[in-house]
């Protein structure tokens, strides 16, 4: 019954979730060629609000905990577990005074509404993941824009989502790029719950009454063994992710 009565929320979420992105596309690109990056940037952190909001449609909830006095005046490279496309809002909208830019993969950098705008105009590196060269180069850049602007980089080190909320080994290579081309980055770990359930049944019909979970650990210095930093890092997002079902 409960998935029964999914489908027609799902219905509206839909509806609602595509006519944000079809009104915000022009408006991005308003805001991006009259008045600039800080207004592009604003239009960017209401758009995924409003995204969070229409999945209240379904039932969900939100909870970011982050109780650390995390600067605005040093880069960040944002590490977290990847659970669905979901996470990326939260992270956008409570995260905004930090200037989050993605690492995401290059096919979403085209034909998408507002969403595919955002990452080739926003600052994010669009990775081929077929092309190595192509993506530490993407990397690169990303880590050296950070290091410069003071902005956040964040990376979802598993590569792909999890679908039943279990944590993912970490693929290093992509972590270690930013690492080492943004020096004086803070390491900002988030540990990510819940945001699989919104996809429990595939893409249609979404699940409903999940409540997302972002807890945010304490800031780790870019320095010493990079491996061992990272296995740290690793290890504090794993503690975090619960294992309900």
């Amino acid at each position: 019954m409960v998935k029964l009565f999914s489908y027609l929320l799902t219905s509206l979420f839909f509806i609602c979730f595509g006519l944000v992105l079809v009104i915000f596309h022009p408006i991005q690109w308003v805001c991006l060629k009259i008045f600039g990056y800080n207004a592009h940037k604003a239009s960017v952190s209401i758009l995924n609000w409003l995204i969070m909001r229409c999945t209240n449609l379904l039932g969900t909830q939100y909870n970011f905990e982050n109780t650390h006095n995390i600067p605005t005046n040093r880069p960040l490279i944002v590490v977290s577990n990847h659970q669905s496309m979901y996470d990326i809002p939260p992270i956008i909208w409570y995260m905004r005074k930090y200037h989050p830019k993605f690492v995401s993969k290059i096919e979403l950098g085209k034909g998408i509404p507002s969403v595919s705008f955002n990452l080739r105009h926003g600052g994010s590196a669009l990775i081929d993941r077929k092309d190595p060269k192509q993506s530490i180069a993407e990397l690169q850049k990303l880590g050296k824009y950070i290091e410069k602007h003071n902005r956040s980089a964040v990376i979802f080190p598993e590569g792909t989502r999890s679908r039943n909320g279990l944590p993912k080994p970490f693929r290093t290579t992509g972590l270690k790029v930013l690492m080492k081309n943004a020096p004086s980055a803070l390491i900002v770990p988030i540990s990510i719950n819940n945001s699989w359930k919104l996809l429990r049944y595939g893409k249609f019909p979404m699940g409903l009454g999940s409540h997302l979970k972002f807890k945010v650990h304490p800031p780790v210095e870019n320095k010493g063994n990079i491996d061992e930093l990272i296995a740290q890092v690793e290890a504090t997002i794993a503690s975090g992710i619960t294992k309900e079902k």
